[in-house]
């Protein structure tokens, strides 16, 4: 057996991978992770990587990709069956809310490294985050098509509930005062108040 040959770490795999450089870009950015500080958290050398990876711009487009994708499948699993765009956008935003709150590491990557992503995955990034911005747009326009919601300007409204729920992600610590339920509760309940809701 030659010298160089190194047994691969247990456990080491692309789900492994990508974690670690899910906690490291969340903890220092994706341009202040280099490849090889993802190895070593891994124990491993860092032309070992490319067996479970493209490049570091495959494994920034992967997690973000993943984590729109899961935001939309939040998103419609929560309004799936309500009728009342009270109760869709009390529940969309909850949903939204304590995502925020517990899975704040790709939040932060999402919202502070999506302009690093390359095309084509950044339009991809960029058309779901529409999408979903454009669904609890809509929520808010039947509302006031009803007469539930008085907002005088829906795609306003809901970029104020959806900056106030991304906001969590920075601010929000397991240990604080608040549950994540309670904080995603609580804004569920100001997203409401936003678009003027009268019962």
């Amino acid at each position: 057996m030659g010298c160089d040959s190194v047994a691969p770490r247990p456990g080491v795999n692309r789900d492994a991978v990508l974690d670690t450089a899910l906690t490291l870009f969340a903890q220092r950015g994706y341009h202040g992770t280099p490849l090889s500080d993802i190895a070593d958290a891994l124990g491993i050398r860092t032309p070992s990587l490319y067996n479970h990876m493209g490049s570091k711009q495959d494994l920034l487009a992967t997690i973000l990709l993943r984590t729109m994708d899961d935001v939309l499948a939040d998103f419609r699993d929560a309004v799936a069956g309500r009728t009342s765009p009270a109760d869709r956008l009390r529940a969309a935003t909850r949903v939204y809310a304590l995502r925020h709150a517990t899975h704040r590491r790709e939040a932060l990557v999402v919202n502070r490294d999506a302009a690093s992503v390359e095309d084509p995955e950044r339009g991809e990034v960029r058309d779901r985050r529409r999408e979903h911005e454009r669904a609890v747009r809509a929520v808010i326009a039947d509302g006031v098509r009803t007469g539930e919601f008085a907002a005088g300007n829906p795609a306003l409204a809901s970029f104020a509930i959806l900056e106030m729920s991304v906001s969590i992600a920075r601010w929000f610590s397991d240990d604080g005062p608040r549950t994540a339920e309670q904080v995603a509760d609580e804004h569920a309940e100001y997203a409401l108040r936003i678009v003027r809701y009268r019962p």
